[in-house]
């Protein structure tokens, strides 16, 4: 559930800065790159931060 809370906080903040981006007249292609860019962190981010630990 935290991992889901998690990537919907970080898909309204990617949104927010594709649309920031937008409005400032970045074109389309580079706000595509960024967001897949972004993507990718936010996903390996939360990953990292739910998985839960070995226990050893």
């Amino acid at each position: 559930m935290s991992f889901a809370l998690y990537m919907i906080g970080f898909l309204i903040f990617l949104a927010g800065v594709a649309w920031g981006a937008s409005v400032a007249g970045v074109p389309t292609l580079y706000i595509g790159i960024g967001a897949l860019i972004l993507l990718g962190i936010g996903i390996f981010s939360a990953v990292g931060r739910t998985r839960s630990k070995d226990p050893s």
